[in-house]
């Protein structure tokens, strides 16, 4: 009698989504194991996802599924408290210098062929610009030339990338706009990858988290890599980036942003993709960036990220039967959920996705916002 009131519950929450249980369309789920409702009461997202990994239920449509769910806002409807979680974000730094290794370790330090089954020829692990684009790989060169239009650059630039990833954006400045680019990064996989990427291009790829890194230039660089910073340490970024950039230079920052301030991240993307990740507000940005840095742009393009999202799952299911001896399908159906979800969180709205401009003591004429 109990289990059948948790799942008449769940299936009543789901209504208020126009999601069905053991429906027939795209965004209707099917159960295979009806200790699913009791176990979504109890460990919410992580539940949920848990139980796709191990195949308790299936959906047509991810992306749709998810789409539904967070525009009805049901995720905070089943929301559990993960006290030890929510202890741990107060009182420790999870983001400090030993912690941020997890996610190199979890998620980064994956052989690289993994990352090159879904990626484009630039290695873009970040969201695309569709505008004017009809396929992946054509938006992720605009989003490289917008970056390096929206700061600017020409050949006389030297330019700090933090967090490099494998060396994408280095080698496109280089060969683009003849500018001189250090790429940081703490994980030693994608800095062994980036040297050889970028080998005969003014590049320099140096194994460094951002805390420990010295320099001076032009233009700065922060692309998808604030997410793993932590919100106690957004100062620290960004007082890293201004005592980096010289006098008038350019900071360019493309992160995921939340409308609301949060100390702690979805339980499931934490165990499973990116370890003590962590989205941050407007407020917890301009905040930390406040007496460092002058305003000049502020660009919106969450819309992009789920189409990004969506192109990388359809390369990376294309590309399975190539790699898959070499993992579970087990792993598939965690990366599918990620990519898929993500895309819906996207297309609800409840994640975005900015371009943000800063200038050192501001410019001498007015900034040209680009688009």
């Amino acid at each position: 009698m109990v289990m059948k009131r948790i799942q008449d519950h769940i299936e009543s929450l789901f209504t208020l989504a126009d999601i069905r249980v053991n429906g027939e369309r795209p965004w209707d789920i099917r159960v295979h194991n009806a200790s699913l409702f009791s176990k979504i009461v109890k460990n919410g997202s992580l539940a949920l996802g848990e139980s796709y990994r191990d195949g308790w239920w299936d959906c047509d449509a991810l992306d749709q599924f998810f789409h539904r769910v967070f525009s009805a806002r049901l995720d905070e409807k089943v929301s559990p408290v993960f006290l030890a979680s929510v202890l741990g974000s107060l009182i420790m730094n999870m983001q400090n210098r030993a912690r941020s290794l997890l996610v190199v370790k979890k998620h980064y330090d994956l052989p690289p062929q993994l990352y090159m089954s879904f990626l484009d020829p630039y290695n873009q692990y970040t969201c695309a610009y569709f505008k004017d684009a009809g396929d992946l790989n054509t938006a992720q060169e605009r989003k490289l030339g917008l970056i390096c239009d929206k700061l600017m650059l020409g050949p006389e630039d030297t330019v700090l990338d933090v967090g490099c990833g494998w060396g994408g954006f280095a080698r496109f400045a280089a060969e683009n706009y003849g500018c001189s680019v250090t790429g940081i990064t703490i994980s030693g996989e994608q800095a062994r990858y980036a040297r050889e990427f970028c080998r005969g291009l003014p590049v320099e790829i140096v194994q460094s988290d951002y805390r420990d890194f010295h320099g001076t230039f032009d233009k700065v660089l922060v692309c998808g890599m604030i997410e793993h910073v932590g919100y106690k340490n957004y100062r620290k970024l960004m007082e890293m980036v201004c005592s980096s950039l010289k006098q008038n230079g350019l900071f360019l920052l493309q992160t995921i942003g939340k409308n609301i301030s949060t100390k702690m991240g979805d339980p499931w993307i934490d165990k499973y993709i990116f370890p003590n990740g962590l989205i941050p507000s407007v407020r917890q940005i301009t905040s930390a960036a406040e007496g460092l840095f002058r305003l000049e742009d502020w660009h919106f393009m969450g819309d992009h990220y789920d189409r990004t999202l969506m192109a990388w799952y359809e390369n990376f299911a294309r590309n399975w039967e190539r790699i898959k001896s070499d993992y579970d399908d087990k792993l598939f159906r965690i990366w599918k959920y990620y990519f898929l979800s993500c895309a819906g969180s996207f297309r609800s709205r409840m994640n975005d996705l900015w371009q943000i401009v800063f200038s050192k003591n501001g410019l001498p004429a007015s900034y040209a916002c680009v688009r």
